[in-house]
């Protein structure tokens, strides 16, 4: 599933490209992607101009002017990008916004997980998914995030995963910055300490900011505005290695089930 990186480097990659351009058209290949009426979301955008593209969590946001936002969930496999204009839409594009300018943007998803969605702004903030959401990672303070985790007894990889705690941490970058501070994902949040918790404040921020200079992680599906791969796959620790040794004391990693995810640890440099 595309995490905070990726959906902040599509945000980064596309808005430059399509902000003040109009959405003459829309074509609809499969209306189930569309929560809502797929009828009235096509009459909705037409004519409507982008003013900006952002992400919140992992939601990927284009704001349309009149206080109008058509807002994407990326789930598991969707994409959201500008093709070449000679590039067509396949089995897997469920939805083409046509540009004043000629060009297009595809929303695929091979496995028809993610969906978009129209949203006033006054209903945007109404949403329960939106106005649940926790503080984003990059923004939150030192001290709030503390507080966040000091006082919850539930294990801190879950408690990251959790989009109402912190938003837009997933398992990959849960797993990379768990290793980093040393704290092993099963450790119950108020077990920890000041430092441990300040570690893992610094050592989140750290690799999500690497991870958006990357491009984000890539792996069957992830592609970020213009159809290209992320290369921070290639500088993971311990995610997905489970076996391989430890990049720091050499020891075998293991992998432990937390909140229904694989969780990858080496058992010396954190230990339970």
């Amino acid at each position: 599933m595309p995490e905070l990186p990726e959906v902040e480097t599509i945000a980064r990659g596309i808005e430059p490209l399509v902000v003040n351009k109009t959405i003459n058209n829309i074509s609809v290949y499969y209306p189930k992607i569309i929560a809502g009426d797929a009828e009235l979301f096509q009459k909705t955008f037409i004519r409507q101009k982008i003013v900006r593209v952002w992400r919140r969590a992992k939601l990927l946001i284009f704001d349309l002017a009149g206080s109008a936002h058509l807002v994407f969930h990326l789930k598991m496999t969707g994409k959201v990008w500008l093709p070449h204009r000679d590039v067509r839409p396949d089995k897997h594009t469920h939805v083409v916004f046509h540009l004043d300018d000629g060009e297009s943007i595809f929303f695929q998803d091979m496995r028809k997980f993610g969906y978009c969605a129209f949203y006033s702004t006054k209903d945007l903030q109404l949403w329960n998914f939106f106005a649940t959401l926790g503080p984003e990672p990059l923004e939150v303070s030192h001290d709030e995030f503390s507080r966040l985790f000091s006082s919850r007894k539930g294990r801190i990889k879950a408690l990251l995963l959790d989009q109402k705690i912190i938003a837009g941490v997933g398992n990959i970058y849960a797993d990379e910055s768990l290793f980093m501070a040393g704290i092993h994902p099963e450790t119950p949040g108020n077990r920890l300490s000041a430092r441990e918790l300040g570690l893992l404040y610094h050592n989140l921020k750290e690799v999500l900011v690497q991870a958006i200079d990357a491009g984000g992680s890539s792996f069957r599906d992830y592609r970020n505005a213009l159809g290209y791969s992320g290369r921070f796959q290639e500088s993971f620790l311990v995610y997905g290695k489970k076996g391989e040794c430890c990049p720091r004391c050499k020891t075998i990693l293991q992998t432990c089930k937390v909140a229904g995810r694989t969780s990858c640890v080496c058992p010396a440099c954190q230990r339970k």
